[in-house]
């Protein structure tokens, strides 16, 4: 079909090269018109060519209309329980499990946070820890150690960023490289996270990495802390911020490290005193909007009550403080 119809094309320009009789202008008018025509028809044979194709396999295996089509079922979907054939196998139907720790876009190892429920607040603590309530969280991940000098170094060069104040004699982020960033304020916490591919976590993330779902008072347990569970009761000068992971005993139930103590730490959420008594029960995000900023873990400075995992503070997320810092978290990455 298709070479006929090229030879008719072919014999259409020719009656229309002969019909010129010699005349330069119907010459030239075929010049001209002459591949356009022919590109129609070759455009024409294409489309008749795939009607027919189309309907050449409509023909070979014809469907009845009330026949439903067939889905693709694993073997035993569908099935009642105990009707499966003896012997049989069922494949798995759930995704591999997550790995319990990953490395960060930084090089930051990561532990995994299972889903679930937690119990978030104390009946023991200040009025803004009121009341307990229960919250489900989905699976993410969260950095076990707090963002180092060195790490965040790599990000003011990077972005070609004016470094903290902590930077100034040049030395911090080389000499004390494995010791935890201070004098960052909420947008530099931030922006560090998004620069790792991150993100802060919010306030119920960090406090389910810090307790678990026992309910515990310290991410250690309910004992009171020592020097070998974290960092605090200090005064504020001198040599005061330890390096990162040297307090194994005040580790987590997930092993994430100095949650208490050392540097409070931002997390995205908005502070809001009364924000329990109307907190969403599934992955809570914090009030939309605020003045300051919610900080968390207690630091060098303070006393045992304020590095309860429970206890809530707040900062202005435009200040640089001595005693703050941050960590950052993690969606599970999608497969």
């Amino acid at each position: 079909m298709i070479l006929g119809t090229l030879r008719g094309a072919n014999r259409i320009l020719d009656l229309l090269g002969g019909g010129a009789n010699g005349d330069p202008h119907a010459m030239l008018w075929t010049r001209r018109i002459g591949p356009t025509v022919l590109t129609g028809l070759l455009s024409l044979v294409w489309i008749v060519t795939g009607l027919a194709e189309a309907n050449e396999s409509l023909l070979v295996k014809p469907r009845s209309v009330s026949e439903p089509a067939k889905l693709h079922r694993a073997s035993s979907e569908g099935k009642p329980p105990g009707k499966r054939h003896p012997g049989a196998t069922s494949k798995p139907s759930s995704l591999p499990p997550l790995p319990a720790e990953l490395i960060g876009h930084d090089g930051a190892p990561m532990a995994l946070i299972p889903a679930g429920e937690f119990m978030m607040g104390s009946d023991k603590g200040d009025d803004d820890e009121q009341p307990v309530h229960r919250v489900f969280l989905d699976s993410y991940y969260l950095d076990k150690f707090e963002v180092t000098n060195g790490q965040f170094a790599k990000f003011v060069e990077a972005i070609h960023s004016e470094p903290p104040w902590g930077f100034g004699d040049q030395e911090t982020p080389v000499v004390h490289a494995d010791r935890p960033v201070r004098w960052v304020n909420w947008m530099d916490a931030i922006g560090y996270c998004l620069w790792a591919g991150k993100r802060l976590p919010t306030e119920a993330e960090w406090e389910k990495a810090a307790r678990g779902t026992d309910g515990r008072v310290y991410p250690w347990g309910n004992d009171p802390p020592t020097p070998t569970h974290a960092v605090f009761g200090l005064k504020e000068g001198g040599d005061t911020v330890s390096p990162i992971g040297n307090r194994d005993h005040g580790k987590s139930p997930y092993d994430v490290h100095d949650l208490a103590g050392n540097l409070y730490e931002w997390v995205t959420d908005w502070y809001d005193d009364a924000f329990y008594t109307k907190m969403p029960a599934i992955n809570p995000r914090g009030p939309a909007e605020g003045t300051a900023k919610v900080q968390r873990g207690g630091s060098y400075i303070n006393t045992p009550y304020r590095l309860r995992s429970s206890f809530r503070t707040k900062g202005d997320p435009t200040e640089h403080e001595p005693n703050v810092g941050f960590r950052c978290a993690q969606d599970v990455p999608t497969p």
